[in-house]
Parts: structure tokens; sequence; C-alpha cells
């Protein structure tokens, strides 16, 4: 079977069903979804023609993928862009960077082949029923616990930043330890109820004067985390400074099966609640700044609560966001996360 015929196995009537399935899901596109179900669809068809032979009719369910399916990037164009005037081998390799940053993919590329995973989708499953979302609440990062699955978080939403995730992920755990000795206030992760474990995290880092001027530099000089950096170009500021007037989220992250409005909304009253603690130990306190970094899905949630884009890098697709804090206060977040318009489809 050939990518350009998929639509013969797989109708367009049941890739509609599944993207309607995934409408709603912050960050993802309706031309993402497309991208996303032909490319499931096409994988399942792959690695059952691999096995024994495909089937006399066309499927009508999909099922995740447990194993690492080959996929070149030009098999990737002919499944995206059958049809279209456009779509590069680059393009599609794009399309799968960001089903990566979405969390609906996993890729590998082991020098010859480009290898892909599809994940299991909470909205997908059969049977919602049977595996009901399960409750969540912000808490606080505790460092002997959550270190090494927040480590593992990061590394796989920003996999096309890390460039080595087993160099990166003890710099990232040894690193969270030692700002919760620092100053572990700012540090909040949404826990699940029932196994405890971390889904997401936010990292509200109180700036020393003297590393504000980074804010004003390219957004990637702040990349401590997943770079090769020895020093961190942000110095947190000690308890009580006067001259500390600018938080920056060193990182807001959820996984990709939590992107609900519910759970999204009692992280960031969260966030309005930590925020105002934090007022007390730095009573000057007034700036609130964030990076976005394309394709994650922060961007239009940030918009939405009010933050304006102050500096870009163009070759990597980032900037730098600024929000009042006072003003972040003040939001409802209930309306906010209630009118928000998810990315329009493109």
């Amino acid at each position: 079977m050939q990518p350009y015929e998929l639509d013969l196995w797989f109708t367009p009537e049941c890739q509609q069903h599944y993207m309607t399935l995934l409408s709603g899901r912050i960050g993802l596109t309706r031309r993402r979804a497309e991208c996303f179900v032909r490319l499931w669809a096409y994988l399942s068809l792959k690695q059952q023609q691999a096995v024994t032979q495909l089937p006399p009719l066309p499927i009508s369910r999909l099922q995740p993928l447990a194993e690492l399916v080959a996929c070149s990037h030009r098999e990737a164009a002919q499944l995206f862009y059958t049809g279209k005037d456009q779509g590069s081998d680059r393009a599609a390799g794009m399309m799968l960077d960001r089903l990566v940053a979405l969390g609906l993919i996993d890729k590998q590329f082991d020098g010859n082949r480009v290898s892909i995973r599809i994940r299991a989708v909470p909205e997908l499953l059969e049977s919602p029923r049977l595996s009901p979302f399960p409750s969540v609440q912000p808490d606080a990062f505790n460092p002997r616990t959550d270190a090494i699955p927040i480590a593992s978080l990061l590394t796989h939403t920003y996999g096309w930043l890390v460039k080595d995730a087993a160099i990166a992920q003890p710099k990232i755990i040894k690193t969270l330890r030692a700002w919760a000795q620092q100053y572990s206030t700012g540090m909040r992760v949404l826990r699940r109820c029932d196994n405890l474990q971390p889904v997401g995290m936010s990292i509200l880092f109180p700036v020393a004067s003297e590393s504000e001027a980074n804010f004003f530099r390219p957004p990637a000089k702040s990349f401590y985390l997943t770079s090769k950096a020895k020093s961190d170009p942000f110095q947190i500021a000690s308890l009580g400074d006067v001259n500390c007037t600018a938080v920056f989220e060193r990182f807001w992250i959820v996984d990709s099966e939590y992107l609900r409005r519910d759970y999204l909304c009692q992280f960031l009253e969260d966030a309005q609640a930590t925020l105002t603690q934090m007022k007390q130990d730095f009573p000057n306190l007034c700036d609130l700044y964030i990076v976005v970094v394309h394709p994650i899905h922060l961007s239009s949630l940030a918009t939405t609560l009010g933050f304006q884009k102050t500096g870009q890098e163009a070759s990597l697709s980032a900037y730098w966001m600024y929000q009042s804090i006072d003003r972040f206060l003040e939001l409802d977040m209930k309306q906010v996360l209630a009118d928000l318009q998810l990315e329009a489809a493109r």
C-alpha cells in the first residue's frame, strides 16, 4: 500500500470521525489533527501488512501502536499533502515534530531511517467510561520524588530541543533539586490524586536584578535546562530582596494527556495563589516573563492570559512574552479559559 492510497483503506468519513473526537485538544489545529489521524491509520495498515497482509475490507477503528514503525519524511509528505499543491519532505518533517511536541507520537532516528510510534490518546480510546480522567490537584514540588518524572516529561515534550536526553536528564534533575533548596515556593506540580505522580509543573523563578537584562536578549540565552550551557544566565534573588521586580516562568508544562480546561484552570489559579505568596517574600514584584517556543501549545493560552510579545528569535520561532503580575492576579481563570480560542486550523 502506498501513502496516497490511504483513503481506500480508511475512508474520509472515518478520518473525520477521529478528527472530531480530537477537537478541543489545546494546540491541535484541524490540520494537525488531520495529519495525525492519517499518519496513525497509515502506520497501522503498514504494520499489519508487514506481519500478515492488508485486511480484505477498509478498517474503521484505530488502536494505539506499541511498536515503532518506519516512516520516511517522503512517505509522510505523500500522506499529508496528497491532492494538495504544497508539501515538501521538509514540511512533513516539521509537522512530525509538531505532533511529537503535542505528545501524540514518538519519533526516533537511528542514523538511517525515521521510526514512529503512535501514543495512546485518551479521547480516542474505546469505552471511555471505563477509563475516566483521574482527579488532579496542584501541589508543592517534592525534590525527592518529583525530579525524575518531571525531567522525563520535560525532555519528552521539548525533545526537538534536547540533543541528548542521556546528558540532559541528569542535568535537569540536579538543577531542579538545587532550585528547590534555594527557593521552593515557586515550584509547583499538577499531581494525580490516585498515584501521586506529577503530570505537570510550573516554576516561578524570582530573578535577581542583575539578571534582568537577559529578558531583552535572544530567548535562546534562557535555554539553560535543555542546553549544553554550564552556567545559568539567570540568578535567583535572595529572599526578601527589595530590588527583585521580575519573575521568570522557567517552564510551564502539562502532559499532553491532561490538557483539559478544568485541569488547566486549577493549575493557573494555583499560579495566582503562588505569585500572591511570593509577593510576601519579594514585595516589589511586578513583572512576569515567559518564553514561548513553537510548536509547544503555550502560545494561544499565553495570549488569552494577556501576555504580549516583546521580542523574537526567528531561527527558533522563540519569543519573550510579558504580563504585569498585578493584572495576571486579577484574571478570572474560569472565564478566561471558557473564552479560550484554540489555534485556528491551518
